[in-house]
């Protein structure tokens, strides 16, 4: 078996890959950018190698500086993990031509393979079914169009290299056509430096599924199951499940038969994963496949028992599947939430900074948690936003679901912003219950975009007892204060007034004693039972017979509560003084539109205005790339550009101003 490996990527990838190799008692080295120079993935690893400058291109994409590294710590193979340089035939060459071994397939199935369009032509001669479209590159506004006339809108502009979900967008008018060509590639040749693009026809409100395949040198190749990937944003996928709540056998089997075919037509061994999209009717249609370990392979993991990892490190070593076709069965079912560093409230964009506070889920079964950062790392703008995948696991989807909801409330990450709260809000909605679900989720449940969960009388309940429960420890804790003589503590009254987002709700309250209270509102009792103390961040309590888990941050008066997929201020006030709230002055809205200032941080890639021009709303105005995605920012009014502020190919912070428009 190897002695050392080197693992050729960044993040909770790399860290995990560490944990498989030390369960097996291999050395592993770590090689980190100069903005990653604290990172997890580098204090996990026994050896570390610095390979360059922030920007990936200059690092994690920089084949001599890692073979550079390979040699100076005598690795004999290495894992490259997913993105980066996982699907590049190039480096899987050259680490064959220096006696390396990649974990991972061989060079050749890696280009069949990595290239949509020959990999889709390869599908069709298998006998997989394949989605209509062209096979050729489209490189002018002409090709695609011609293309348009052929099959119709709406289409899939994709990029023939790479995947994640890089370099895709829908059209559904020329308008979007001419502008996705432009947008995907300009993504693909920044993320994978093929800025090649083709069309196909977009099945709309399909099912995105996907079968693992696994292979060894000697011929065997079989298929673990599937896993649904439906719940998308921007073709990234959300949240990922294994089983898939709506394949019947029939359709299983024939998917898997389909992807061991096409693995086996480019000879293929190792860890890989063929992607479908599934329409209403269970009609499936070939769309990739991914020659490298996928984001979601612990669901897969979760529900046979195999360590993934585990067999690819296997495999390169040259040993045979230990066992068959037959030995692999599904047991439970698991689910994946991926959290990200992104501001759901200001149309996801990315959110970069150092993590000043961190605390994963405590005391919980059944709950799996993959991270790269930790307490006082940052978050940077040249990576992807990746913070941590939760994943659970039960008997049952229900089970699973129940599991993923209060590990994701009981989740602690402050200093930037994540999406934590979105997950939890997709996993409670009656539509993902029911497995009803489509990529077309996420856009058709929050066209508008996610600014909370819809409050609902169970969850006002919820923030009512958990806001009243948490002054009163406040005050009783207030009454006992050093000085005061025994019996002479202040009295604390027993009736007030909470206002959970901006409603008012009178109640009673009396201890119970057992650890809480009992309170009433409009004859509705709440009961709340915890052993929460005063100062910790997460406030854990029965309530009502639920287990919950609400984050609390104090406000100046109140405080902000997180549960649900809802961030609700709440107040709890004496009756006179929420009487004399409801006069007080609402504070008004200074801010004026006179500048546009970067929501995010980034890289200024296309300045789309000029000083003097007047701008209509909805206009394009500049071009921002942060964590290896472009973001357009679109004026929201009509306006007319007094001055640029910034120039292309700076770098730009949070609230930098970028235009000033005339009064």
């Amino acid at each position: 078996m190897f002695t050392k490996i080197l693992i050729a990527n960044r993040g909770e990838i790399a860290v995990r890959i560490m944990q498989t190799c030390k369960k097996m008692g291999i050395k592993t080295v770590a090689i980190y950018s100069e903005a990653d120079t604290n990172a997890l993935h580098v204090r996990e690893a026994d050896e570390s190698v610095y390979i360059g400058p922030s920007p990936s291109i200059k690092s994690y994409l920089n084949i001599d500086n890692i073979l550079s590294a390979i040699a100076n710590t005598g690795a004999e193979a290495v894992h490259p993990g997913y993105g980066f340089l996982s699907e590049n035939a190039e480096f899987a060459r050259r680490l064959h031509a220096v006696g390396v071994s990649l974990i991972g397939p061989s060079p050749e199935s890696i280009r069949l393979m990595g290239d949509k369009i020959e990999s889709k032509k390869i599908a069709i001669k298998a006998n997989v079914s394949t989605v209509p479209g062209t096979l050729d590159v489209i490189s002018t506004d002409e090709e695609a169009k011609k293309v348009i006339a052929e099959i119709g809108f709406p289409v899939m502009i994709k990029a023939a290299a790479g995947g994640g979900g890089k370099g895709m967008r829908i059209a559904r008018n020329e308008k979007e056509l001419i502008d996705g060509v432009k947008y995907a590639g300009n993504e693909a040749a920044s993320s994978f430096k093929d800025g090649r693009v083709f069309i196909e026809r977009f099945v709309e409100n399909p099912r995105h599924i996907e079968i693992q395949v696994l292979g060894d040198k000697h011929g065997n190749t079989l298929w673990l199951g599937e896993r649904e990937c439906s719940i998308q944003r921007r073709h990234q996928k959300v949240i990922e499940e294994a089983p898939s709540p709506f394949l019947d056998e029939a359709t299983r089997k024939k998917m898997g038969e389909q992807a061991v075919a096409l693995a086996k037509a480019v000879g293929y061994y190792s860890a890989g994963t063929v992607e479908f999209i599934v329409d209403e009717k269970r009609n499936f249609y070939f769309l990739e496949m991914n020659t490298r370990l996928q984001v979601e392979h612990r669901v897969t993991e979760l529900v046979t028992g195999i360590d993934l990892v585990e067999q690819m490190i296997r495999v390169a070593y040259g040993e045979h599947l230990a066992f068959t076709q037959k030995d692999v069965s599904l047991h439970g079912w698991a689910m994946e939430s991926r959290i990200y560093a992104e501001d759901p409230k200001r149309g996801f964009l990315p959110s970069t900074g150092r993590i000043t506070r961190y605390i994963e889920p405590e005391n919980m079964n059944n709950v799996l948690i993959d991270t790269g950062i930790y307490e006082g790392g940052e978050v940077s703008m040249f990576y992807d936003p990746m913070v941590a995948k939760v994943c659970s696991s039960g008997e049952t989807r229900e089970e699973a679901i129940a599991t993923m909801r209060q590990a994701l409330a009981a989740f602690i990450i402050e200093g930037i912003q994540h999406n934590a709260s979105f997950l939890e809000a997709i996993l409670g909605h009656p539509r993902f219950a029911a497995g009803d679900i489509t990529t077309n989720f996420i856009e058709q449940e929050y066209p508008g975009g996610f600014i909370g969960a819809e409050l609902t009388s169970d969850s006002t309940m919820i923030f009512l007892g958990t806001a009243t429960t948490i002054f009163l420890r406040d005050a009783e804790r207030a009454a006992r204060i050093s000085g005061q003589l025994p019996g002479r503590e202040r009295a604390i009254g027993a009736r007030w007034v909470v206002n959970v987002d901006g409603e008012d709700f009178p109640v009673y309250v009396r201890h119970d004693k057992d650890q809480g209270y009992f309170i009433t509102h409009n004859r509705k009792l709440i009961s709340v039972k915890t052993g929460w103390n005063l100062g910790r961040r997460l406030f854990q309590a029965t309530i009502n017979s639920t287990p919950v888990s609400v984050q609390i941050r104090h406000l100046e008066e109140g405080y902000l509560l997180t549960y649900g997929g809802s961030d609700v201020t709440v107040k709890v006030r004496t009756p006179r003084v929420a009487e004399l709230a409801q006069f007080m002055p609402k504070t008004q809205d200074s801010r004026t539109k006179a500048e546009l200032v970067a929501p995010i941080a980034g890289l200024i890639v296309g300045m789309r205005v000029k000083a003097g021009q007047a701008v209509k709303a909805g206009q394009e105005l500049v071009v921002i790339e942060a964590m290896k995605m472009e973001n357009v920012i679109y004026a929201d009014h009509d306006v007319t550009v007094k001055e640029i502020c910034v120039n292309d190919k700076d770098s730009v912070q949070v609230d930098q101003v970028l235009i000033k428009f005339a009064a």
